[in-house]
């Protein structure tokens, strides 16, 4: 019987299979490495490609911002500008304003009435005088409402009995007259020109002057 001894053979087999598998170990080791490697690289050029852009945009940003400011700045100064317009404008236009206005009160005002202060603040004015009658003042707030083309809206603020200077209050031969102030808006041309072409041919509401004449009535 012939004896082999194979234990060299499994000692040698043994190390080439210790071998082999540290060998794979480090290949794979150095195959996860390169990965490693390659994203961290990728990683990389990710980030300052994107750096770049947001540089880029941050740029950009800033110049939008500059023009952003010029343009409320144009906007302010377009706007400014619009009001010296429509300034100009409404001077323009209402220039000849008082002129109607007091055309309109003279057409307007009947007999036994004379005015003692005419007071215009914007579109509103403000007549006080002196009446012979309380019907007078009513028919100069009929007048008004329902004839005149730049005076409406009248109102009656205050009428009360007056005391001529130099006779007493009790004296028989006293004259009665009537101190009283009236509350009108005046027509722009522009909403004159409006009321025309919207209703040419409709009269004017006759309401504010009957409420005056009732008022007239009542406060005398």
């Amino acid at each position: 019987m012939i004896l082999i001894n194979l234990l060299p053979h499994r000692e040698a087999r043994r190390k080439r299979r210790k071998a082999a598998y540290f060998a794979g170990l480090g290949v794979a080791a150095a195959a996860g490495l390169a990965i490693v490697g390659v994203w961290y690289l990728v990683l990389q050029q990710m980030t300052s490609a994107q750096q770049e852009r947001n540089a880029f945009l941050g740029t950009e940003i800033k110049k939008l911002e500059v023009q952003i400011k010029d343009i409320a700045t144009l906007r302010a100064e377009i706007e400014s500008l619009k009001a010296r317009q429509k300034a100009v404008e409404d001077l323009q236009i209402d220039r000849n304003v008082p002129v109607h206005v007091l055309n309109e009160l003279v057409k307007q005002t009947p007999e036994g009435i004379y005015f003692t202060s005419v007071k215009q603040d914007g579109q509103n004015l403000v007549v006080a005088g002196v009446a012979q009658t309380n019907e007078r003042v009513s028919e100069f707030l009929r007048n008004t409402a329902n004839n005149s083309e730049w005076l409406i809206k009248p109102e009656l603020v205050e009428i009360k009995v007056a005391n001529p200077q130099g006779q007493p209050a009790g004296s028989r031969e006293q004259k009665r007259l009537f101190d009283f102030s009236v509350r009108l808006a005046v027509k722009r041309p522009q909403d004159k020109d409006k009321a025309a072409e919207a209703a040419p041919g409709m009269p004017k509401p006759a309401s504010a002057a009957s409420a005056a004449s009732a008022a007239v009535a009542k406060k005398a």
